[in-house]
């Protein structure tokens, strides 16, 4: 381009300097100024696809009560600055209880993301104990399966019995996301209520549960059914957001409380409502630990490994030290939900990620959604219902309600848009099939059955082994029209 240009303005030159007729002059140097627009527009152009094709900057995106969740460069916090989507600006960290020791035998630099060269963002992740990606992709798809305590079903997941959490720990990673400071608020599922008109699974069905010692009529708790699995949940008539402890109680004076009696279904409206989605189970915990990843300074919970009731009331609404269920001494101030953003936030801004309400998450099975993070009801230890740690899970029917969980919404950062070709009747894939992997990754799909018909365009298809295509343009047929869509972005996870 610089050349192009350069050549066209000695030509406009020259012609300026030129001393034939003028009209030839005039002529010479219209010619040469419309070459030089031609070109300007060609630069620009291409400078537009450049544009078109690179991901946003993450600095540019924020969102009001939002928190950004990803790695960052830069040793001040006045000079700290979110990694593009050019590198990889992931969060690897130890996923799972914190009272299984066996989180200390993960190495440090197993989280450490190894580079190459004088620039240390540039770096490439998952490569452990010195070992390439394709060994130890070759071990994982290789590798002998323990067999010894039987087969697990599709979704196993070992819980430790204190707190519920993933057995035994493991490093994952996760994408950048931004997640809700706080949970949503009565006021916010208010909001939401009124203008869809929708109406919860707690309304629909006429009863959820309440904590047996917050009955406001104790003679109803005889003839009340229980929970089967928490006996001190009782099913009450009427219940739902509006009314947390059943008919004649109200959520006016509660407005600023995390919204409960919600299933996974109403968490998820909400959340789709608002132009967000439900974080993931992985994204939710890493948001939780707020950069304590790794096994030197994990922790069980924000302030650290203190199970004490002192120095837990300033950052979690738990139970405390009286006898649940009847014997609450309040020692956080609060003897069920309290008001949002009352106690301390976590390193990132984050708040009540540990108590107050449990809070649904993405993934699990209908009959076994994933609830993060513990609630007033829980203990520090375990001693009672789950220890309220950073690792703190359980799982609960997806249309259970209860006057203890709610939720809080996630939302991912913009990307770059990719496209490719497809013809115009095969937009939509007809059927799923199961394509074979393998240990080097190559995929070998299963050959299909034709009919006459397809054997007949198989015959006359010229294109098969004469012409190899670039599948990303478009394929040099004119009987069979091509275009360019969006391509969905997909991601695979064992994250159930």
């Amino acid at each position: 381009y610089l050349y192009s240009y350069s050549i066209l303005r000695r030509r406009i030159w020259t012609m300026m300097r030129y001393r034939g007729s003028s009209t030839s002059r005039r002529r010479g140097v219209c010619t040469s100024v419309w070459s030089l627009c031609v070109l300007a527009v060609v630069v620009l152009s291409k400078v537009d696809e450049e544009e078109e094709h690179a991901h946003p900057d993450p600095n540019d995106e924020n969102h009001p009560g939002m928190i950004y969740i990803g790695r960052l460069e830069g040793e001040k916090d006045e000079d700290r600055r979110r990694v593009g989507f050019d590198l990889d600006n992931g969060i690897k960290y130890i996923f799972g209880t914190g009272f299984d020791e066996t989180h200390k035998d993960i190495e440090e630099k197993d989280l450490h993301h190894e580079h190459y060269g004088p620039d240390v963002v540039r770096d490439v992740p998952d490569r452990a104990h010195g070992k390439t990606r394709e060994q130890i992709l070759h071990e994982t798809r290789r590798g002998k399966l323990d067999l010894s305590k039987g087969p697990k079903p599709f979704g196993w997941f070992e819980e430790h019995e204190l707190d519920g959490g993933a057995v035994p720990p493991r490093v994952v990673r996760v994408d950048p996301f931004f997640l809700d400071e706080s949970p949503v608020t009565n006021k916010e599922f208010g909001k939401f209520v009124r203008a869809t008109y929708h109406e919860t699974e707690a309304e629909t069905f006429g009863w959820s549960f309440v904590l047996s010692s917050f009955l406001p009529n104790a003679e109803s708790l005889e003839e009340a059914e229980v929970d089967p699995e928490a006996e001190d949940w009782v099913a009450v008539d009427k219940a739902y957001w509006r009314a947390p402890e059943g008919p004649g109680t109200s959520y006016k004076y509660r407005e600023s409380h995390p919204v409960v009696h919600v299933s996974h279904r109403d968490a998820a409206e909400y959340c789709k409502w608002v132009g967000k989605r439900l974080p993931g189970e992985r994204e939710w915990e890493a948001a939780a630990r707020a950069g304590h990843y790794g096994p030197k300074n994990r922790t069980l919970y924000v302030w650290g490994d203190d199970q004490t009731t002192e120095a837990a009331k300033d950052y979690a609404n738990l139970w405390g030290e009286g006898d649940f269920p009847w014997s609450n001494k309040a020692e956080d101030g609060w003897q069920a939900t309290s008001p949002v953003r009352s106690y301390k936030p976590n390193k990132f801004g984050l708040y009540d990620m540990t108590g107050n309400v449990w809070e649904w998450v993405r993934g699990g099975k209908h009959k076994s959604r994933i609830v993060r993070g513990g609630s007033y009801v829980d203990s520090l230890d375990g001693s009672f219902n789950h220890a309220a740690t950073l690792g703190a899970r359980a799982t609960l029917h997806g249309t259970t309600t209860t006057g203890n969980v709610g939720f809080r919404c996630a939302k991912a950062p913009k990307r770059r848009l990719e496209y490719h070709y497809v013809y115009e009747n095969e937009e939509v894939d007809p059927a799923a099939e199961l394509v074979m992997e393998g240990a080097d990754g190559t995929r070998q799909y299963p050959k299909k059955k034709m009919d006459k018909y397809d054997e007949m365009l198989y015959e006359d298809d010229e294109f098969d082994d004469e012409v190899v295509h670039d599948p990303t343009k478009p394929r040099p047929d004119e009987r069979r029209k091509r275009k360019r869509v969006v391509k969905p972005r997909t991601l695979t996870s064992d994250e159930l």
